[in-house]
């Protein structure tokens, strides 16, 4: 704002058609420069990597108790969000994990909660049910080994993975998943083609 007035004074004093425009191309292109950065501005909260990183293998299970893992995810966008009941943190922000699978085809974006509670998935289902959970499913890794592989040293830690299988950005605690930025964050990614396929649209043409 200081600019603005500045600008606007020397104007009336100089009185001069080539000021006046000197210092409009000048402010215009301060807003240009300011939506600029707005437009890139990156989720508060998400470490994006320069490049993609390859991931270890994981393997967890699911709520049948049947093995799973991460490679088999692949062609989707995943939320990896590391947890357990025990953890403040991580009960805060489920809500909200919730809230932004509801807002994606699982077959595009899948959030997976993946509990390290050594007690098992009745603690987990407990909890899912008290919170009211609709949209995801309860994942458990009862060694925590997937802690120590991503290289997490503490919880919530959640990795948002490309389809490709790769590591693009992480959270170190909580956060608000279903905010604006973080949902635009990943439509953009829904719409990469892993390994240089066709971009997600021109597949389903």
């Amino acid at each position: 704002m200081a600019l603005r007035i500045d600008s606007f004074r020397r104007i009336r004093e100089t009185g001069s058609v080539a000021t006046t425009r000197r210092v409009i191309v000048i402010l215009l292109g301060l807003v240009l420069d300011s939506c600029a950065a707005s437009a890139t501005d990156k989720p508060a909260g998400l470490v994006v990597h320069e490049a993609p990183r390859p991931l270890p293998g994981i393997s967890f299970s699911d709520e049948t108790g049947g093995p799973l893992t991460l490679a088999s995810l692949r062609g989707k966008v995943v939320v990896l969000n590391v947890w357990a009941t025990w953890c403040f943190p991580c009960r805060e922000e489920m809500p909200t994990l919730d809230r932004l699978q509801a807002q994606f085809d699982p077959r595009d974006v899948a959030v997976i909660a993946l509990s390290i509670d050594q007690k098992g998935l009745n603690p987990v289902r407990k909890f899912f049910n008290e919170i009211g959970v609709k949209h995801l499913s309860p994942y458990h890794d009862a060694s925590a080994r997937a802690l120590r592989q991503l290289g997490l040293i503490g919880l919530p830690g959640t990795l948002v993975i490309d389809r490709a299988g790769r590591e693009i950005g992480r959270v170190l605690g909580g956060a608000e998943w279903d905010s604006r930025d973080i949902v635009a964050f990943l439509k953009a990614q829904v719409q990469q083609a892993p390994h240089g396929d066709a971009p997600k649209q021109a597949e389903a043409q």
